[in-house]
């Protein structure tokens, strides 16, 4: 038996920082990898999918998110099993009992909305542990596994699809909704469950020894790589049937095309803005990559002028540049006779010493607008061009 699993499709999530088509464009992304789960499943004979929680962003969304997201799950073509997590729990705002998703539900999804077992066919079964609230208060594997102690192990084979933390890798160690992994591990050791299909982690995760839990991973970025190390895959899972142990194989596969990448950068002198410059414009796909910037170093203005050129222009071409102000940290300083050919005499030589003087006075608000005029005046007398 061969299956894809994955989770965290999020559809109708937005990124406060995606401005202008990118976040149409994101949100197509999204929608794209959904609907292209059909080749890969084609391709490797993947009889049904398992979406381990989180399928939307929200239980609120727009009817045109609801729709289009319906008809991605259509093009799959083979059986999907949607499973609520925390952003969409079977509450009372479910979008999962709401008429627009009733009446457009295809006939090839199915919503895990009863905890317990759901046949896929004769000798396979899925175990689902449901969300009816963003904060549940007891284990909802467990609980699910407590129904099951009597089952054969010889009864069929049975994934079991479930979302959450996990206590072997969550240190919030009071937090009553943790899946314990030792009441996992005895259900896969007593055949109960054979494979545990989780959600709720953003990048790929193989949980405990066994090789039979895993997260997923969303198919696509929602976060920056020091957040996410591994996203943009899915899991095509492999479990024999005809072997008593029904031993697994998971193969995971990239489908995901965009990129949150998280560069830093010692800025000194106008080579390392060169360097900077040549990083960026080697990096493919701009137009699906957001890159978040940290910078330090100490700057003339001449530089700094140069250097909010070569971001100028390289924020117009991907889908979002920009610093993280944070954790950068930029001290620009006047250096001695960089204003001293522009040409400049009475009044305005007098306000660009001035000008000079304050930007080098102290690293408060002042200065900083100092600084910022001074390399606006470089940069209009054409000095500060990248």
């Amino acid at each position: 038996m061969r299956f894809l699993h994955t989770a965290d499709w999020q559809l109708g999530m937005t990124r406060h920082f995606l401005a202008g088509d990118a976040q149409p464009r994101y949100s197509a992304a999204r929608r794209d990898v959904v609907a292209g789960l059909g080749a890969l499943a084609d391709e490797v004979g993947a009889e049904f999918v398992v979406v381990a929680g989180d399928v939307f962003e929200h239980n609120q969304l727009a009817p045109q998110v609801i729709s289009q997201s319906l008809e991605a799950m259509r093009a799959i073509g083979i059986p999907v099993y949607l499973l609520p997590g925390n952003h969409d729990p079977l509450d009372a705002t479910s979008v999962y009992t709401s008429a627009l998703f009733r009446a457009e539900c295809p006939q090839n999804v199915t919503v895990l909305d009863l905890a317990g077992i759901h046949e896929v066919r004769p000798g396979v079964q899925i175990v689902a542990a449901p969300w009816r609230s963003k904060a549940p208060t007891t284990d909802l594997v467990t609980e699910a596994l407590e129904a099951l102690r009597d089952l054969s192990k010889h009864a069929g084979t049975r994934v079991l699809v479930a979302h959450g933390g996990i206590d072997a890798l969550d240190p919030d160690r009071d937090n009553p909704a943790l899946i314990r992994l030792t009441e996992v591990h005895q259900a896969l050791a007593n055949g109960t469950v054979h494979y545990v299909a989780l959600g709720d982690k953003h990048s790929l995760t193989r949980v405990g020894g066994t090789g039979r839990v895993w997260y997923s991973g969303s198919p696509e970025v929602t976060n920056f790589d020091d957040v996410e190390s591994d996203p943009g895959q899915v899991l095509v899972v492999d479990i024999d049937d005809n072997d008593p142990d029904r031993a697994v194989t998971v193969e995971a596969r990239r489908i995901g095309r965009w990129r949150f990448v998280t560069l830093r950068h010692q800025v000194d002198t106008s080579r390392d803005i060169a360097d900077l410059d040549l990083n960026l414009d080697l990096m493919t796909e701009k137009d699906r990559t957001v890159v978040r910037l940290v910078l330090t170093g100490s700057l003339t203005v001449t530089d700094r002028a140069a250097l909010d050129a070569c971001l100028d222009r390289y924020a117009r071409l991907f889908a979002w540049l920009g610093l993280w102000e944070r954790h950068s940290e930029l001290t620009v300083m006047p250096a001695d006779g960089e204003f001293s050919d522009l040409g400049f005499g009475g009044f305005a030589a007098a306000a660009v010493d001035e000008l000079v003087a304050t930007a080098r006075a102290s690293d408060d608000e002042t200065s900083v607008d100092a600084q910022a005029a001074l390399a606006l005046l470089l940069r209009l007398a054409d000095r500060g061009a990248a």
